[in-house]
């Protein structure tokens, strides 16, 4: 019960990721000046204009994938170099309030639901169906923040480059002609070190993934969990 429990929390939390992700960089570009993604339908919260099938199987498999990209016209924009950059950096912002709220209600789930899982078989399925999307909400979020800001076409920190730099920049031109193809090779390598590390413990310090997991809940999630400690202490 507790596999079909995650996997299905998995999938439901991806959504308030993913979507609400999506949706901003629609709606700043919009804000921006540049209705192409409302043109196109992806100004919306509707999961079915913004998944990818395999960025969500994967995201649900391993914790981290995508969904399709908001097409954005920058030529549009009033600004445009502040229009890249807002647009780029509000998925990432949203996730970070998203995981900001999933906190306390996986801390309130924990403290006054999870005592009642012993009631009922029922009661246990949904009690931990909900503790587990709250959590897998929480850690998707922060995850998505770091994983999103890595300067690699076509994630959104190399969307944030873009807006600093000119397109005879070498470092620009070399992340966007490689970027796509070393996101291949370190999603290759962590998903073969996720296999090989049960019998080889220590080859998951070799996954880049793992380090960046570390990051997103132990210091980016750190002020977030000091915040609410402290708020539902006074």
């Amino acid at each position: 019960m507790n596999y079909v429990i995650s996997l299905l929390a998995g999938a439901i939390a991806i959504l308030f990721v993913l979507c609400p992700h999506e949706f901003a960089h629609a709606y700043v570009a919009y804000k921006n000046g540049d209705p192409t993604a409302k043109i196109y339908g992806r100004m919306s919260l509707n999961p079915l204009k913004h998944l990818d099938p395999f960025g969500f199987i994967l995201f649900a498999l391993v914790g981290f994938g995508w969904a399709k990209p908001v097409p954005v016209n920058s030529n549009n924009f009033k600004n445009r170099r502040v229009g890249m950059f807002t647009t780029a950096i509000a998925g990432v912002c949203v996730n970070l309030i998203i995981a900001f709220l999933a906190y306390p209600l996986y801390l309130v789930v924990i403290r006054f639901l999870y005592p009642y899982c012993a009631t009922s078989v029922v009661a246990e399925f949904f009690i931990k169906l909900l503790y587990s999307v709250l959590k897998y909400i929480y850690v998707y979020s922060l995850f998505s923040f770091v994983f999103n800001l890595l300067p690699l076409f076509p994630l959104d920190g190399f969307r944030v480059v873009e807006s600093f730099t000119r397109q005879i920049n070498p470092v620009r031109r070399f992340l966007a002609n490689y970027g796509r193809l070393i996101l291949i090779v370190l999603i290759a390598l962590s998903y073969i070190i996720d296999i090989l590390c049960v019998y080889v413990p220590i080859l998951q310090y070799f996954d880049v993934f793992y380090y960046l997991g570390w990051f997103a809940q132990n210091i980016i999630g750190y002020p977030i969990t000091a915040a609410w400690g402290w708020i539902l202490t006074v």
